[in-house]
């Protein structure tokens, strides 16, 4: 009998060894082969409530779920002082009201998507042979952060490799991993939201950490996943530029940037200047005019739409800078915070020709086709902003396609430490903005990253609608605060260094130039070859001749294989031109 019963307990510790490789618990008995939920397999806990991740007992089976929850809000603006005398007339501060409440504004959770998603990653990967537990899912406004755990001796590569294939299982488009999440233990794998949230520019601006937000320039551009408001400082960055596919949410990044400012700032501390090549984008901050935006004298339109008043405008800006500095260098200070705190103390005064300092922010859209109709002289004015303004409170914000090295230099791109990167087509064109992938799998309608230099953050844009930005900007200009556009200071340079090119283009024309005009208006032809053949010259004298002609206004523009047109018909002609 003892026999028998040491061989049976023998066999039945050995079996139990092959069948069974995890201990027997509640949840793997009630494991199910089809992707129905079990009460025992998520829990759900609130944001504030989270235990530390170090002491939570990892199980297979439970996912902890974390849900994003809405953040304090302050329902009436802050009283807001100001470091400037305040005149007759208070100005009054923009009310919340005048932003609109969109209905699909909380957060909701499918605990049925989330185990669904939670179920196919982890077949995804244990297709490629690699054994994974998803700790927990965070759910945000449109992305859903599942971090993970591998197992000991999986390389992390291998797991950044599958993206292309955990989208194909997921059928989602933008599924982007990090590896490994900064500060975590873990893997985090972004998943887009079947239902995604509206981020009104609303809840933004009202919420607690925007309103009670110490900053210089305070920008709230849009909410993270956490569901927290992404606060930053415009004179910390100090320039910032946006780029991103056509259609993904720029306009109404700069819309935002522009309206967080309007909220939180007094007219005599900050005054813009707009440059809108489309012409459309930024109409509605002319009624603003007398408050908040700041132009050139002799300028009828606010807002600059011409590439010529684009160029003078920058130089003035740079006239500006220096200016600033020549006035930083009297009152022996170091930057604009000092400066002005020095003239509110009055130990600097406006005898000796000092006065209060306002930020200047200088604002592009689509900066690529001011540089494909202008180049060089847009470049070295923006170059020499983008390198010296930050101290004398002059800031940039850029926005553009793609910012290749033809369109945004070295020089300028190092200078823009901040960059956002809305959705892009390739991998190449996020690498080209944030020196890095990632842009490419972002999801569009105003999901971006932001790259501060060190890190890199995943943010929903705020969306703020034509008919909000019109409301804000017709309460601004109902304003009775007497106040005047901020005028830069008149270039008179440009004029002299015009009529300067024009003499020297006189003076410097070839001793022929006269023959060969004539000789191409008596044969109504145009051509380097005609004028080397008749006057006997080198190729290289005979189309500077050429150039020369077609700046004279002689000849028109080379049209490919059909020669240059003539665009004087007679003698007469000629000699009146010339």
């Amino acid at each position: 009998k003892s026999v028998i019963s040491f061989l049976k307990n023998k066999i039945i510790k050995k079996s139990s060894k092959n069948l069974y490789t995890e201990p027997i618990t509640k949840s793997s008995i009630s494991k199910k082969p089809n992707n129905t939920i079990q009460k025992e397999d998520i829990t759900i806990e609130k944001h504030e409530n989270q235990q530390d991740p170090n002491t939570e007992t990892i199980n297979n089976e439970k996912l902890i779920v974390k849900i994003a929850e809405e953040e304090n809000t302050l329902t009436q603006n802050k009283t807001q002082t100001t470091t400037i005398e305040q005149d007759t007339k208070p100005y009054i501060f923009p009310k919340l009201s005048l932003l609109k409440n969109y209905e699909k504004n909380t957060i909701s959770i499918d605990n049925k998507e989330l185990e669904t998603n939670k179920q196919l990653i982890e077949d995804t990967l244990k297709d490629f042979k690699i054994d994974v537990t998803i700790k927990r899912a965070t759910v945000g406004p449109t992305i859903t952060l599942y971090e993970i755990i591998p197992d000991e001796g999986v390389r992390i590569a291998k797991i950044k490799n599958l993206e292309n294939d955990i989208a194909l299982r997921i059928k989602a488009v933008g599924v982007r991993i990090i590896a490994p999440l900064p500060g975590k233990g873990t893997v985090g794998i972004e998943v887009p939201n079947q239902k995604p949230t509206i981020v009104a520019m609303k809840n933004v601006i009202e919420s607690e950490k925007f309103q009670n937000a110490n900053l210089e320039l305070p920008i709230a551009i849009g909410k993270t996943i956490s569901n927290e408001t992404f606060v930053m400082d415009l004179t910390k960055m100090p320039h910032l530029l946006i780029a991103g596919a056509t259609g993904q949410g720029k306009s109404v990044g700069l819309n935002a940037i522009l309206c967080s400012i309007l909220y939180k700032k007094h007219p005599n501390e900050v005054k813009f200047i707009l440059v809108d090549p489309k012409k459309v984008e930024l109409t509605l901050y002319n009624r603003i005019e007398k408050h908040f935006l700041a132009k050139l004298p002799n300028n009828i339109d606010p807002i600059i739409t011409d590439t010529r008043n684009v160029i003078t405008t920058l130089k003035s800006l740079c006239t500006e800078m220096d200016n600033r500095y020549n006035l930083l260098k009297k009152a022996e200070v170091r930057n604009i915070q000092e400066y002005n705190l020095k003239y509110k103390q009055q130990k600097i005064s406006k005898e000796e020709g000092h006065h209060f300092l306002p930020y200047l922010v200088l604002v592009i859209d689509e900066f690529a086709d001011l540089i494909m109709t202008a180049g060089k002289e847009i470049e070295i004015p923006i170059a020499r902003l983008a390198q010296l303004a930050r101290a004398i409170g002059i800031h940039l914000i850029i926005a553009t396609q793609r910012p290749t090295t033809n369109i945004i230099t070295g020089t300028i791109k190092a200078n823009f430490p901040t960059r956002i990167a809305f959705r892009v087509i390739q991998g190449i064109d996020s690498k080209t903005i944030l020196d890095t992938v990632g842009a490419n799998q972002l999801i569009g309608r105003g999901d971006m990253l932001i790259s501060t230099g060190s890190n890199l953050l995943r943010i929903q844009c705020a969306f703020i609608d034509t008919p909000e930005v019109e409301a804000l900007t017709n309460f601004i200009k109902l304003q009775t605060y007497e106040s005047q556009p901020f005028e830069l200071p008149f270039d008179d340079n440009d004029k002299n260094i015009d009529n300067a090119n024009l003499n020297t283009n006189n003076t410097e024309r070839d001793p022929l130039f006269k023959e060969a005009a004539l000789l191409i208006v008596i044969n109504q032809q145009g051509s380097t070859s005609m004028i080397q053949r008749k006057l006997k010259l080198g190729y290289n004298r005979a189309g500077r001749i050429v150039d020369q002609l077609e700046d004279a206004g002689i000849l028109g523009p080379l049209e490919g294989s059909k020669g240059r047109k003539v665009l004087i018909q007679t003698e007469e002609e000629l000699n009146q031109l010339i």
